[in-house]
């Protein structure tokens, strides 16, 4: 396959005779949109959506030492992680600076998944198998054993619950369990993307198809409509979620980036990056770095990444994210501002949108949490 040509998932004919608007993400052809992403936004904070996320890149580390091999190359500690659970964690570089962010799966005593975002996956595997040398571990890329689904929203509960009796009441958030979803074999976990309770439920490529299908039918009298990328991103914005190549990159450590609570230094033994954690951790409490906070506009005009937030005809920050928020009516960013302009409620802060220095309002992260 040649370099111009984006990989295709299993649903893809299905996205086409739904009428999606296609977009290349990641190496990958997926649905951006279906018709009005404000709508879908709103089914998945008021109902439910459903998503193909199966860009997303698996990779299974299995064998005796595969917790010892995962605590050494990621900065979390994966071996306390229970069977059934999973956890928010990162990988980094020696010199402290993120190369993904990541969920890491228990499946069984010995016998973990990493799920890693679709930009990033070559990048985590390829750093897995090196950091795999002289563990009893073995480190397989299982991107093409998966397609993944995704049922998002407040109705998602009871839409899964009519196709499969899998405890979906007892699955706790970040917990996985194996089931049946419409006689389909998968690995049913509670993770998601968008600030929203639901479900993601990994199955083989084979069975998408017919997944999405029962799904669809059972979501019929709950509101669930498709949704494509461009609501993802604005549900996770909302929500307060970093985006890898956005929030988070190799120049940023997570101490910088104000995710420094996903390092374990209490974890037994040595891990790639720990030596410049440890300092970029004193730094950031002697001195704290740029803080990631939430602007909401005062006006109309909407933010885009890499545009310059100001104060007092200075430059104080960056946009990292930005876009129209449906839930609140007006545009709203993430960016990454000095800790003098950081407080919420913080006068005078701008953004420089083209040349017009648009007033904005400093906020807490994040944006929109949903009620228990």
């Amino acid at each position: 396959m040649s370099s111009t040509e984006p990989r295709r998932t299993a649903l893809d004919a299905l996205h086409r005779s739904l009428g999606a608007t296609m977009t290349d993400f990641a190496g990958w052809d997926m649905p951006l949109r279906y018709g009005s992403e404000r709508d879908e936004h709103n089914a998945v904070r008021t109902k439910a959506g459903l998503f193909d996320l199966s860009h997303m890149g698996e990779i299974a580390v299995t064998g005796p030492a595969a917790a010892a091999l995962l605590d050494h190359a990621l900065v979390g500690n994966i071996g306390g992680v229970k069977p059934g659970r999973a956890r928010y964690t990162m990988i980094c570089r020696e010199d402290g600076g993120i190369l993904d962010d990541l969920i890491v799966y228990r499946l069984g005593e010995s016998e973990y998944m990493v799920v890693a975002n679709a930009s990033n996956a070559q990048t985590v595997l390829d750093a897995l198998v090196e950091r795999s040398a002289g563990f009893d571990a073995e480190v397989r890329d299982d991107r093409d054993a998966y397609a993944l689904l995704a049922v998002q929203g407040p109705e998602s509960q009871g839409i899964l619950a009519s196709l499969t009796d899998a405890d979906l009441a007892g699955l706790k958030y970040y917990a996985g369990l194996p089931g049946t979803v419409a006689g389909v074999p998968a690995l049913i976990a509670r993770t998601g993307y968008t600030g929203e309770d639901g479900f993601e439920l990994f199955v083989e490529p084979e069975h998408a198809v017919e997944l999405w299908q029962a799904l669809t039918k059972a979501g019929e009298g709950a509101g669930l409509v498709p949704c494509g990328l461009s609501c993802r991103d604005t549900l996770r914005l909302e929500a307060g979620m970093p985006l890898y190549g956005n929030e988070l990159s190799t120049s940023l450590t997570p101490f910088d980036a104000g995710f420094g609570r996903v390092v374990k230094f209490e974890k037994e033994g040595d891990f790639v990056g720990r030596a410049a954690l440890a300092e970029a951790a004193e730094r950031a409490a002697a001195e704290p770095p740029r803080v990631l906070v939430g602007l909401v506009a005062e006006g109309r005009r909407v933010p885009r990444a890499g545009y310059a937030v100001v104060a007092g005809g200075e430059v104080i920050g960056e946009v990292t994210s930005g876009a129209p928020s449906p839930t609140l009516g007006k545009p709203i960013a993430m960016a990454y501002v000095d800790p003098a302009h950081a407080a919420p409620g913080t006068e005078g802060v701008g953004v420089d949108i083209r040349g017009s220095h648009e007033p904005y309002e400093v906020v807490a992260l994040p944006f929109y949490k949903r009620e228990k």
